[in-house]
């Protein structure tokens, strides 16, 4: 008997699945869940609830507490090579460094002297560099953010170079640039596009970039289309499988841009990280709940 949370697409995907494996609602109460991210020297995970401007922290057999509030409308998060969290902020229009002591460290908040849109999700590479997307979704009203004027030209993906500090536009012609990872071995930089959140005609697509000399992107080109609803967050497994956001639930694609499958939730996925002990389950934020289910693969993201 078929999981009813799978779809399969691709014979290729059972190998991912575990097959017997439930999809489990860990919590619900959210206004719009983003931003999970996994600590396993803690054993929680932090995931974000921008509307009611707050970080909550669940931790298995203890359940779900208020980690910050407010929160500045924390939307994505991550963890840099030393372990501290990275996250965005719509509110301060900045992304943000959480320091092991608590205390926070403003990374970026404008560019060329002008303030950033509402910085939306980040990664941190391998030699440092933090790489985040800027939308223009925390200004355009005051429900995941304060309503404002975009001041920056166009919405962009950037790169804060660890060592000066130096804040640079590595792509600008995306409508709403939105969640982004990299591959494995951080030769490719996979981008969503979620134009078509608000243009009904704009893009629902995720772009791939090669990464040259370790900071450059070059050949830029369309990799996967969502079917169902925008691409919002996303990570890479440890075979370079890309797992997607979507409105019908993750959409998972080989390396090559096939769509494998799809894992089936029953609201409109934002995000998704992989954790647990092996990083073998996949935790998912979806409009006002979070779930999660085990796989038979590994995330790759460090740590």
């Amino acid at each position: 008997m078929e999981n009813p949370h799978y779809e399969i697409r691709d014979p290729r995907f059972r190998d991912l699945l575990v097959s017997s494996a439930a999809l489990e609602e860990l919590y619900s109460g959210c206004r719009w869940a983003e931003g999970p991210v996994w600590f396993n020297d803690g054993g929680y995970l932090l995931f974000s609830d921008i509307p009611n401007e707050r970080v909550l922290r669940w931790v298995e057999g203890a359940g779900t507490s208020v980690y910050r509030a407010p929160s500045q409308f924390i939307n994505g998060n991550t963890r840099d090579r030393e372990g501290r969290l990275v996250s965005c902020e719509h509110g301060g229009r900045r992304v943000i460094r959480t320091e092991i002591d608590g205390a926070v460290t403003t990374l970026a908040d404008r560019h060329d002297g002008k303030r950033l849109n509402s910085p939306n999700d980040v990664v941190v590479k391998s030699d440092g560099s933090v790489w985040f997307t800027d939308p223009s979704y925390g200004i355009l009203s005051d429900y995941e953010g304060y309503k404002a004027d975009e001041e920056q030209a166009s919405r962009n993906v950037y790169r804060l170079d660890p060592s000066t500090g130096e804040l640079s536009v590595m792509i600008d012609d995306f409508l709403q640039p939105n969640g982004l990872c990299f591959s494995p071995d951080e030769r490719l930089l996979y981008v969503a596009d979620s134009g078509a959140s608000h243009k009904p005609d704009a893009p629902r697509h995720i772009r791939v970039f090669d990464v040259a000399d370790g900071k450059q992107l070059t050949n830029g080109r369309v990799f996967a289309h969502i079917d169902k609803g925008i691409p919002d967050g996303m990570r890479t497994d440890m075979e370079g499988n890309l797992w997607s956001s979507a409105a019908d639930g993750v959409h998972c694609f080989h390396p090559d841009g096939t769509l494998l499958g799809k894992i089936l939730v029953p609201q409109a996925v934002a995000n998704l990280t992989f954790g647990g002990p092996k990083k073998n389950r996949l935790f998912i934020t979806a409009s006002t709940s979070l779930y999660a289910i085990y796989t038979a693969t590994r995330g790759a993201q460090t740590p």
